[in-house]
């Protein structure tokens, strides 16, 4: 008898006597009359679930791994703990990546799935092969550096993710205090290796580093100042909660003893290691410098754009982005009546006080205030651009002084899963000038709606998709999109002052001249001066803003150049959508193509929106 062949999913060979099974009953199974045999829209149905409930045990596989990202979203049954990261426990996180790999490749075929779980499938895959390729380069990524080394990042993370809404909360902040010998010293232990294999932070960054450890270990109970901004913080929290007095002091003093036993020893040690380390470092910026340099960087640019795109490639993109913003610039420079170049404009934006905040902390507030005026309008408007909106709110905030040294210009932190924390649009107004009036409506769409929050809480709301969509990203998906954002507003016709729609240009021709200066950087030989002057040739920047922004894509190479690589491709896919539907095309619908699958790599998002505008097409 001619049996069709089996319709179950791939087992592996001893599964079946595990389960208690027999070949020939698997055999009779696969010979059932056809009548009786799964549908093909039942074998996607079931095959498609199992893979997605194999997707939801991997996530909690390495959820668990991460005591820091539950807090981060919102789980609170590790909260006493710190993560592992030990160069150990990164060799074991790759190996497992590198065995679960293989394990759906050889339990699911991709042709028994539904089109959205074969799509998870082509996601799960390239994520997984992705880190493969950046753990090759591991001990190339710089441990400490002045933009979101652990240094910042820990006290940080407990100011900002760690509720105390109990004494056991209390006790479990305490817990962490009392591991930060633990993981800072993991932290040294890597930045150490590095060292001695050649992979050195070129000697400005230590400077910033030594400060940004100095400044948490300054103040009570480390000295006799004012309290220190971690131990401010857990007398802030301890202060709100219903318990008598006794037993929160109980709590400080314990709080106190672990900031003794292990916060002060453990940033001791780093800033010796610093002292020692900077005084054999080099003023050489570039990844060129670096072990196997050229092919680190190939793979960085790989991994932040999603592209196959060389670093010359990039340079040129760049050069001929500057290009054309900057004729768009003298178009409005033209409209405002200003007879200088290009050059003088930029310096008069930079100088001028018209367009500068006090740098006080009244001038702060208000432009906090400002921002977040201009964030809801934009709220307002959104039924015009998007079917689907975040549930999640938006708030705005000033970055705590203790790392203003460190911390970006801008950037957003996204909501808690549980909605017990808002999307979060933070600002750096440590000095004013470097937040001028003329970026303030641009960075807030980007930062806030209908940018960052706009994609990555509705992202993290998306159902019926793995964890794994929802809460992952790819950085030239999700830069692209910020960019992009930047000038939907416009369409609106929100840009009404002049010099907010010149920020507005300024914001897209500083992520253009980044292709420039970060290909610069790495794959030229360009010093760390050569690209700063090529930023004051040719973007309105203030200077300070401008070396600072240097400075970041000298210790993060190639992540500066995912925002225009992205918006590039979003841009040219919804050309390619108005030309193909003509008046079928529906910007809300474009929009919600775009951001309906959570973050992918701009070859797959092309592929969806190409899917798109054929269905419609069909219709």
């Amino acid at each position: 008898m001619n049996c069709p062949a089996p319709i179950f999913r791939k087992l592996p060979r001893a599964l079946p006597f595990a389960l208690g099974l027999s070949l020939s009953a698997l055999s009779l199974n696969a010979c059932l009359p056809s009548s009786e045999a799964p549908s093909r829209e039942t074998i996607l149905r079931q095959e498609s679930a199992a893979l997605n409930d194999w997707f939801e045990a991997r996530y909690e596989d390495e959820l668990a791994r991460s005591p820091q990202t539950q807090t981060y979203l919102g789980i609170s049954s590790s909260q006493d703990k710190l993560d592992d990261i030990s160069t150990m426990a990164l060799d074991e996180e790759a190996a497992l990546r590198k065995s679960w790999l293989a394990d759906m490749r050889r339990n699911f075929d991709i042709d028994r799935l539904d089109p959205q779980t074969r799509l998870s499938y082509r996601l799960y895959e390239y994520s997984a092969e992705d880190n493969l390729a950046q753990h090759e380069f591991a001990g190339h990524n710089y441990v400490f550096q002045h933009m979101n080394g652990p240094q910042t990042d820990l006290p940080t993370f407990l100011i900002n993710f760690h509720s105390i809404e109990s004494e056991a909360d209390a006790k479990a902040y305490i817990a962490r205090l009392t591991a930060f010998d633990r993981y800072l010293g993991q932290a040294a232990d890597r930045a150490e290796a590095q060292f001695e294999a050649g992979v050195r932070l070129p000697k400005f960054v230590y400077e910033n580093i030594r400060t940004a450890s100095e400044n948490i270990i300054t103040g009570y109970p480390f000295d006799d100042g004012d309290n220190s901004p971690l131990y401010a913080d857990f007398q802030e929290k301890v202060a709100a909660l219903d318990l008598s007095d006794e037993a929160k002091n109980r709590l400080y003093e314990q709080a106190e003893m672990a900031m003794g036993k292990s916060v002060k020893p453990a940033y001791d040690r780093l800033i010796a290691m610093f002292n020692a380390q900077e005084k054999l470092a080099s003023s050489n910026d570039g990844a060129w410098k670096l072990p196997n340099g050229n092919a680190y960087y190939a793979a960085r640019l790989k991994h932040y754009t999603t592209t196959d795109l060389t670093a010359d490639e990039i340079h040129d993109i760049g050069l001929t982005e500057v290009s054309r913003i900057q004729t768009e610039m003298k178009a409005i420079m033209d409209r405002l009546g200003y007879e200088g170049t290009l050059k003088e404009f930029f310096a008069y934006l930079r100088t001028d006080e018209l367009f500068v905040y006090p740098n006080t902390e009244e001038g702060r507030a208000n432009y906090i205030t400002d921002a977040a005026e201009i964030i809801n309008e934009m709220k307002s408007q959104l039924d015009q651009l998007f079917i689907t909106q975040p549930k999640a709110d938006l708030v705005v905030k000033r970055v705590e002084p203790f790392r203003e040294d460190t911390a970006f210009g801008a950037f957003y932190d996204s909501p808690a899963l549980d909605g017990s924390r808002p999307g979060t649009y933070y600002v750096n107004l440590k000095d004013m000038a470097d937040q001028p009036t003329y970026l303030q409506q641009a960075l807030a769409y980007h930062e806030g709606i209908p940018g960052h929050h706009m994609q990555i809480a509705l992202a993290q709301e998306l159902s019926g998709l793995p964890r794994f969509r929802t809460l992952d990203g790819h950085t030239a998906y999700i830069e692209g999109w910020g960019l992009y954002a930047e000038g939907v507003p416009d369409e609106l016709g929100l840009y009404t002052d002049p010099y907010s729609k010149f920020g507005q240009l300024s914001m897209e021709i500083f992520r253009a001249a980044r292709l420039v200066v970060d290909t610069g950087i790495h794959a030229k030989k360009w010093t760390r001066e050569e690209a700063v002057q090529y930023y004051l040739e040719n973007i309105p920047n203030p200077e300070g803003d401008i070396r600072a922004e240097i400075d970041r894509y000298i210790v993060w190479p190639g992540q500066a150049t995912a925002y225009m690589i992205g918006k590039l491709k979003i841009q040219a896919l919804r050309q390619r959508a108005e030309e193909a539907l003509d008046e079928a095309f529906n910007l809300a619908e474009f929009h919600d193509v775009i951001l309906a699958n959570g973050s992918v790599p701009l070859d797959i998002l092309e592929k969806n929106v190409d899917n798109w505008i054929s269905d419609k097409n069909e219709t």
